[in-house]
């Protein structure tokens, strides 16, 4: 049997008697980082492994537990070698590489992060040359530096040790050990440790840095003094964050960056939009005076809004946009990465060189909502990567009242959450504007070399309350005791530039009274600011405007091209080996093309996509399983059994075709449907999907749906063509797997904001896909999409009903039946209408027709009327769902069916059947629901009567 390498290992003669554990520690410090050994010690480890490679896959915990278990068996605590294998002098020299790694690693533990100095943190003990056995006679012992970059190969402990405190424990504190890849790590610590935490900077860069805070500062003071009292969310206390934009503004755009997305919640959002991205600033005041401006929907307030505008940079022009953000703070996050997705693709940026992601947060906001984790989960992801994202953090130490950090979270930084996905955290006091700028460059110089998000954590404080009129003092007494005789970060920074003979007191004033009079003089302040900016860098919505909802679109297509295009999606590669069951629903499809077998929901919808392909439209579609379909009926991507590649026919449709994706997301909702919604805002030729895994999922995205896509066109103006496809049914399924909640979607319904559908056959989801791009209006549009519908022996379709017709609105009775015969009228959306036709067929009922209402918002009045009006005898009109009467449709939509159906004949009243008022959307007993459902179809036939509820 082969000697294993710890057993060779411990045959070893070092690593017997009083040295072995001196040897673990070598082999511990080797495994993290072999660089830091010394190279006779990385010699000899690597000829330890069995393939003569390093063993840096053999973990700490490993290593230790292999000595012990060893030392037992083979009884090694009783060898001994005469004489050491090593000098006092090689251990102190392995320790002083210790020491170098701790540095690295716990540096940040004692820098001095806080401008207020009121953190209380012990530092850590391995930040102490005592901790490794060292002494201060060892100060002036020189030893090798290893990987430290200090200019030479050996250097005294002194220099060491001087070194390391500057690089790790002044005003940066970085933290990037964490990562696995040694290549990351060595970026930092060459980049750190080159410069000492502090590049030496030219007198005109220290010059615009304090430019940078005095308009922070100046903007904040004007306001104060002119508003007083008046919310803003001021950015005092954090005056460096706009320093940071601008550097990165500047720099990515020397770098080729062609556009900026930021999202942010309200601390220094008006600051950012005058200073940053050119807001004239008597717009701004306008609106602290009250005044509609805007001259759009119901408004918002002035910190919600977003902004847009161009700048110049030495690589060129950039176009900036600020994202529109309700109150719902971190919720943006997900929407600009949307956003930031559509630019890039519309850019064929694949790696995000052109198109860049800034994400600004509040300390609290960071730490505490589970969107951030979800956002983050996201960013190396295919369908959802951008490239890296540059994270801000406002850390102002307060979120809004907590008195005390235990309260605000579990984890040492605000900024540990992002550990998860292994993002470097640079640590930043933000009273040290040149500081801000090193980290700001280490920073973006980090995405553009390695793609990936980099958090910068700008620790400041809140000068003021959480709003201009409240009293921060009654929580936080101590700390603003503090603040009340803190000088800002302007003065500060001026004092030193002053004091280092960079600029004199009258220049200082120059530059604020420059910045205060622009202002009074109502003028851009932003000197890049491009009065006639490139029309290149951005969308052009001007197409989608002003069109109404009441015109309609032929949404036919080419039968003869509907096959052809149908056989390309059939043609699969050969030696393509399909899955069983997905050879046979390709099989069928076959027949479905030739009109040998009626047309299903899968069909239908693959091919609605595919004629939109072919007429020039992206298509995007995402969801944890859309792939496939939760149901099994889409199977747009076909999966190889031999070898697990993947084909998708939707992309091999024609050479040039437009670009299709479709995405299996991660499991989120919140996140995934908030990304979707910021797309689709920036891509209005895009069909943009998102389709639950069942409907009643999107609960978790219910922000997103209340506070965009329902209400942001009315409050900001923004446009959005989002499709969502919502699983509905009553199956006997339970509470969770039933309703997609089409009552909460109802309720948020106005002013024509959505659509709201539940499309009964293939036809109709086939003409409402293609309606939602061929009409040129964009709005959401939700569809409750079937279950047990997806293969109903009556839900089928033609091909003639796909290349003839367009989506209706209201499918009056199919069967054939004497109108004259009819006394009950059945009003119904979705599946119930099938249990209903087919208990009308098998009881031979020539008195009850039924009409299917396949749109409910908005309301097609005068459709319903007209086919209502054709049945002269009625005597019952009954609404029929299988929701409980407190959900579903009923409430919402009662007054529309009645004035539909009342209006041609005078006291025809309203029924109501379905289940009864309800906590849960539907029971988990199947036996209770085949009784419900019984019962509510039952209701439907004979009711004459509303039920209380």
């Amino acid at each position: 049997m082969q000697e294993s390498v710890m057993q060779r290992m411990w045959n070893s003669s070092y690593l017997s008697g009083d040295n072995a554990a001196y040897v673990e520690e070598l082999y511990e410090l080797f495994l993290y980082d072999h660089n830091t050994v010394p190279e006779a010690w990385r010699t000899k480890f690597q000829t330890w492994s069995s393939d003569g490679n390093a063993a840096i896959d053999i973990s700490h915990a490993t290593i230790r537990d292999q000595f012990a278990l060893l030392a037992k068996n083979l009884r090694c605590t009783q060898l001994a070698v005469a004489g050491g294998v090593t000098s006092d002098y090689e251990k102190k020299q392995f320790e002083v590489l210790r020491l170098i790694q701790a540095y690295r690693m716990h540096g940040h533990q004692a820098a001095q992060l806080d401008p207020l100095g009121l953190w209380k943190r012990s530092t850590p003990v391995e930040l102490s040359i005592n901790y490794y056995g060292l002494t201060n006679i060892d100060l002036d012992t020189v030893f090798r530096t290893g990987d430290l970059l200090i200019g030479k190969e050996e250097a005294s402990l002194r220099e060491i040790y001087e070194a390391l405190q500057q690089t790790y424990c002044r005003t940066i504190g970085a933290e990037f050990t964490h990562i696995n890849d040694s290549e990351q790590r060595y970026w930092f610590q060459h980049r750190l440790e080159a410069a000492r935490g502090r590049p030496v900077l030219s007198t005109e860069v220290r010059s615009h840095l304090l430019e940078c805070v005095t308009a922070a500062e100046g903007l904040e003071k004007y306001l104060g003094t002119k508003y007083p009292g008046t919310k803003r969310f001021s950015l005092e206390g954090s005056e460096s964050l706009i320093l940071i934009l601008d550097e990165l503004i500047q720099y990515s755009g020397a770098h080729g960056t062609q556009e900026i997305v930021i999202g942010m919640a309200h601390r220094g959002r008006l600051n950012v939009l005058v200073n940053i991205f050119g807001k004239n600033p008597r717009e701004l005041f306008d609106e602290f005076e009250g005044k509609n401006t805007a001259e759009i929907g119901s408004g918002d307030v002035k910190y919600h809004q977003g902004f847009s505008s161009n700048v110049m940079t030495t690589g060129g022009e950039v176009h900036l946009a600020m994202a529109f953000n309700p109150s719902h703070l971190e919720i943006v996050s997900p929407v600009i990465e949307g956003s930031v997705r559509a630019r890039q693709d519309r850019r064929n940026d694949s790696t995000g060189e052109k198109v860049l992601p800034i994400s600004i947060h509040g300390d609290a906001a960071f730490s505490g909502q589970g969107v951030v984790l979800e956002t983050l989960q996201m960013s190396q992801t295919r369908g959802f990567k951008t490239g890296g994202t540059v994270h801000i953090v406002i850390n102002n130490q307060v979120g809004f009242t907590v008195s005390n950090p235990l309260d605000a979270r579990s984890t040492e930084y605000a900024t540990d959450v992002a550990k998860m996905i292994q993002a470097s955290i640079l640590h930043v006091n933000g009273d040290d504007p040149e500081a801000v700028l090193f980290v700001t460059q280490l920073a973006i110089n980090y995405r553009i070399q390695f793609k990936r998000d980099v958090v910068i954590d700008l620790v400041c404080y809140r000068r003021r309350g959480h709003n201009e009129v409240d009293e921060p003092s009654g929580t936080q007494p101590l700390m603003y005791q503090k603040i009340f005789n803190q000088r800002t970060t302007r003065e500060l920074y001026a004092d030193s530039l002053i004091k280092s003979g960079v600029i004199d007191n009258a220049c200082v004033q120059a530059k604020v009274d420059e910045y205060r009079n622009a202002l009074d003089d109502g003028l851009h302040v932003v000197k890049g600011l491009v009065k006639e900016p490139n029309k290149d860098l951005f969308v052009d919505w001007r197409p989608y405007l002003g069109h109404a909802w009441t015109v309609r679109h032929n949404t036919s297509f080419d039968l003869k091209i509907l096959q052809e295009l149908s056989t390309k999606l059939l043609n699969i590669p050969k030696g393509f080996a399909v899955q069983r069951q997905v050879a046979k629903i390709y099989e069928d499809r076959q027949k479905m093309q030739a009109g040998s077998l009626p047309i299903n929901w899968g069909y239908a919808e693959i091919m609605a996509y595919a004629t939109l392909a072919f007429e020039g439209y992206e298509i995007r579609m995402t969801g944890q399983d859309i792939g496939r379909g939760t149901f099994s009926h889409r199977h747009a991507v076909l999966h190889n059994q031999i070898d697990a590649t993947t084909y998708t026919p939707l992309q091999h449709l024609y050479d040039g075709q437009p670009r299709f994706n479709l995405y299996d997301s991660f499991l989120s909702e919140e996140a995934v449907l908030a990304f979707e919604y910021g797309y689709s805002t920036t891509a209005p030729n895009a069909l943009v999907i998102w389709e639950a895994q069942f409907g009643d999922f999107a609960n978790g995205a219910q922000v997103v749906i209340d506070q965009f896509i329902t209400s942001g066109e009315h409050k900001w103006g923004r446009l959005c063509g989002l499709t969502m496809l919502l699983p509905h049914g009553y199956e006997g399924q339970g509470p969770e797997h039933s309703s997609a909640r089409l009552e909460r979607y109802l309720q948020l319904c106005a002013e024509h904001n959505i659509q709201v559908c539940i499309p009964t056959t293939p036809a109709q989801i086939y003409h409402l896909l293609r309606r939602q791009m061929i009409r040129p209006l964009r709005k959401p549009l939700v569809v409750l999409t079937p279950k047990s519908l997806l293969r109903h022996k009556l839900a089928i379709s033609t091909l003639e009903d796909l290349s003839n017709g367009s989506f209706q609105v209201v499918i009056p009775e199919n069967d054939t039946m004497d109108v004259a015969k009819v006394t009950r009228l059945i009003l119904c959306s979705g599946k119930v209408y099938y249990d209903l036709l087919e208990k009308r067929r098998a009881e031979g009922r020539e008195d009850i027709a039924i009409v299917r209402i396949e749109q409910l918002y908005p309301f097609p009045e005068d459709d319903l009327m007209e086919v209502s009006a054709s049945y002269t005898n009625l005597v019952n009109a009954v609404w029929c769902q299988e929701e409980p009467m407190n959900q579903g449709a009923w409430y919402s939509s009662q007054h529309y069916l009645r004035r539909s159906i009342g209006n041609h004949k005078t006291g025809l009243g309203l029924e109501y059947a379905g289940r009864d008022a309800s906590a849960a959307p539907a029971c988990g007993y199947m036996s209770m629901h085949a009784e419900q459902q019984e019962k509510l179809l039952q209701d439907a036939f004979t009711v004459s009567c509303l039920r209380s509820d």
